[in-house]
């Protein structure tokens, strides 16, 4: 261990390692119920779902052990698996296209390759450094609100599909719905309260209450400890008749120890559609490039979030041997891609381990080893419901929410409205891509305005140009 991890040379030991990584595992083992809820909406296999996250968990996150040295665990991204399952498949589903999934999956294929080849030249970091700070800080808030629209959606808290429209047929103005009493509303309002006396949004707001209590007293794996206690309650509702859903009692009756490894293996394991990449190629590029970029981002500040929890900066300020650390994240992407699962990406949790002194490779390689093991618990993380995840999804966004008060809103007005349009897009028009492209051509746009064309590096013009090219392909109607 002590070649492998130079621990006397970071000041720690064996025992503070594992118990640093145990911790890390605790705080994101919620991935292992959420990802399957979420991207079986988009029509894959649960069963496959949860073997490839668990497997590409414990995969990038022994490369980023080994190769890098880090106390940093990764997995399947929130935000991230969100625009998979409710933005990508969706707007291929209505396409036509047969099986979305698998092109989702042959875009985050192609973002791993392209993040190596971006490591290999350094250009990652470039990329980082060149896009404006309230347009980054802007976009994780903005992933955050969508994250938990999503998690209250999934609860029933919200209703997000009781669109308003008129007698006629056409949607309301702002004039008519202020004065819908008279014109005649069929349906109340865009977004609208879900049945608050109804099991499982009582319930959701329950869990999210559990893990506001349990966090405000730093109790370790507070939201998974939530979505458990959720569950629990979620059971005896269904005991006494009040929740009218499907069993949520774990099924161990047809149980097979290695089941969703064999699922996955039929049905998810490199399943690709590069036939729909060469007939849509402008559309495909652009599910590609929301994802880079988000993924980008999130990767990036999480590292940072992680190096300062535990003081592995070095006397400037920077990350040793955080090209390693970015490639580990871009081979633990394609690995993802491959097993069948969304964007594998460094996870903020893994502060939760350093700040129990986990300061190497060795607190991440619990954590991969935690997760494998996880692996024949499948039917317990299987029979949990959206309703119980819900308290996850909407503590996540509004972690990642706070980003909004790092953000200068006084000062550039193109960093001003592009991080505004980041943040208010994605979860008004339920799409992450939506939020970067709006951002970004709002914050060139005002650029050239305002005389600073000088600000815009060459990789926002590329960007803004991309994203012109989707929108005219929308108004052409060759996408959606």
């Amino acid at each position: 261990m002590e070649k492998l991890f130079k621990l006397k040379q970071n000041g720690t030991n064996v025992r503070t390692e594992i118990i640093a990584g145990i911790t890390t595992f605790l705080a994101m083992a919620y991935i292992l119920a959420v990802n399957p809820n979420i991207l079986s909406a988009a029509g894959m296999p649960s069963e496959a779902i949860f073997a490839a996250t668990a497997i590409s968990a414990a995969f990038a996150t022994l490369i980023m052990a080994f190769y890098a040295n880090y106390p940093v665990v990764l997995a399947s991204g929130m935000g991230l698996n969100a625009y998979f399952a409710y933005t990508v498949v969706p707007q291929l589903a209505k396409q036509g296209v047969t099986d979305p999934w698998k092109v989702a999956l042959t875009a985050i294929l192609f973002e791993g390759a392209i993040f190596i080849i971006l490591s290999f030249f350094k250009f990652r970091e470039t990329l980082v450094n060149k896009v404006p700070t309230n347009l980054k800080l802007g976009i994780s808030a903005g992933i955050g609100l969508f994250v938990a629209i999503v998690g209250l959606k999934g609860a029933g808290i919200v209703d997000t599909d009781a669109m308003t429209m008129m007698k006629d047929g056409s949607t309301p103005g702002i004039k008519d719905m202020v004065a819908f009493g008279d014109v005649g509303v069929s349906s109340s309002t865009l977004v609208k309260l879900g049945g608050v006396g109804s099991a499982p949004v009582v319930l959701a707001l329950v869990g999210i209450l559990i893990i506001a209590a349990l966090w405000h007293f730093r109790v370790k794996g507070a939201i998974l400890i939530g979505i458990v206690a959720t569950w629990v309650l979620g059971i005896i509702a269904q005991l006494t008749g009040w929740y009218q859903g499907a069993s949520l009692i774990p099924d161990f009756s047809h149980y097979t120890l290695f089941a969703p490894v064999k699922t996955m293996a039929t049905t998810t394991v490199c399943q690709f559609d590069f036939g729909y990449v060469a007939s849509n190629l402008l559309n495909f590029l652009v599910i590609v490039f929301a994802f880079l970029f988000v993924d980008l981002f999130d990767t990036v500040g999480t590292l940072i979030g992680v190096a300062q929890e535990g003081n592995l900066l070095d006397k400037n300020g920077e990350l040793p041997r955080v090209g390693r650390a970015l490639m580990a994240d871009a081979v633990g992407t394609i690995g993802g891609a491959c097993l069948g699962t969304s964007t594998v990406t460094s996870y903020v949790e893994s502060t939760t381990g350093v700040a129990e002194g986990g300061k190497t490779g060795l607190t991440a390689m619990t954590s991969a080893i935690l997760f494998l093991l996880a692996l024949p618990l499948y039917p317990v993380f299987l029979a949990i419901p959206s309703f119980a995840t819900t308290p996850a999804l909407v503590f996540v966004g509004l972690l990642m929410l706070k980003n909004v008060t790092k953000m200068d809103f006084d000062s550039d007005i193109a960093d001003t409205i592009g991080g505004f349009f980041a943040i208010i897009m994605m979860p008004f028009t339920y799409s992450i891509a939506n939020g970067i492209m709006f951002g970004i051509i709002t914050w060139v746009i005002l650029k050239v305005i305002t005389g600073k064309v000088r600000d815009v590096h060459p990789v926002m013009w590329v960007s803004f140009v991309l994203f012109i090219l989707r929108i005219v392909t929308i108004i052409m109607g060759v996408s959606s």
